[in-house]
């Protein structure tokens, strides 16, 4: 009875360049697992937190104490991040350009919503991180397993040029070889553009609701400066 080889013994018996590429193919499955795990765990705390922070913020607490809450929690060395981290930029603009009273109200707001659009961009790019290359891994892996698969082939058939006997046998252990490499490059690729269809996903519903924050924190924000810049009239 023929030896049947195992899928180590291929790997093994396999050309340098295909072991290459195999090797290349392993280190970027290993490391796009690696950023699949660490996104699901950023984007499940990212989630959490900005529920909490609605909650808290449509809660009718002083907008004045959620700053101060938040300047304790960065003391702490607690990361501000997120929604929260949109609220800060944008209320700590409003206190600095509020009490400058030759700026009317108009003003005041445009530099807020100035100061949370840059503070949304920054945690678009953190929602982001590592997504470019799972698109990467996803989209290149296929194509990397298919030259190691056709070089393999390659080698395989210069092979029978040696031989006295071409048949199946003879060519059936090096065709095995190479086709691991296509094997290895769908088995990165798949969970990478899985993955990155479903963070991108996350993305737009994250930043949706970033965009819808930083409207509605705009007309709050909009509301206190005309009663502010109408109180100092009146005093005037």
């Amino acid at each position: 009875m023929e030896e049947q080889l195992s899928l180590v013994d291929l790997v093994l018996h396999a050309s340098f360049t295909v072991q290459l590429v195999m090797a290349l193919l392993l280190l970027a499955s290993v490391v796009s697992w690696y950023m699949i795990v660490q996104r699901f765990i950023y984007f499940s705390n990212a989630r959490d937190e900005m529920y909490l922070f609605e909650e808290r913020f449509w809660s009718g607490i002083d907008l004045s104490q959620l700053y101060r809450e938040g300047n304790e929690k960065a003391s702490d060395g607690q990361p501000i991040l997120g929604m929260e981290s949109i609220f800060r930029a944008g209320f700590k603009e409003f206190s600095r350009l509020a009490q400058q009273s030759e700026m009317d109200s108009e003003a005041v707001i445009e530099g807020s919503r100035r100061a949370m659009r840059v503070a949304s961009m920054r945690e678009e790019e953190r929602l982001e991180k590592h997504l470019a290359f799972l698109a990467s891994v996803g989209s290149t892996s296929p194509y990397i397993g298919l030259f190691g698969t056709v070089w393999g082939i390659m080698h395989s058939f210069r092979g029978l040029a040696n031989a006295t006997q071409a048949t199946l046998a003879t060519v059936a252990p090096g065709i095995s070889e190479a086709l691991v490499a296509t094997a290895m490059g769908l088995f990165a690729a798949i969970p990478a553009v899985l993955a990155f269809n479903r963070f991108a996903s996350k993305v737009d519903l994250l930043s949706n609701r970033y965009d819808t924050f930083t409207d509605e924190f705009s007309s709050i924000l909009y509301r206190q400066a005309y009663a502010l810049r109408s109180r100092g009239k009146r005093a005037g």
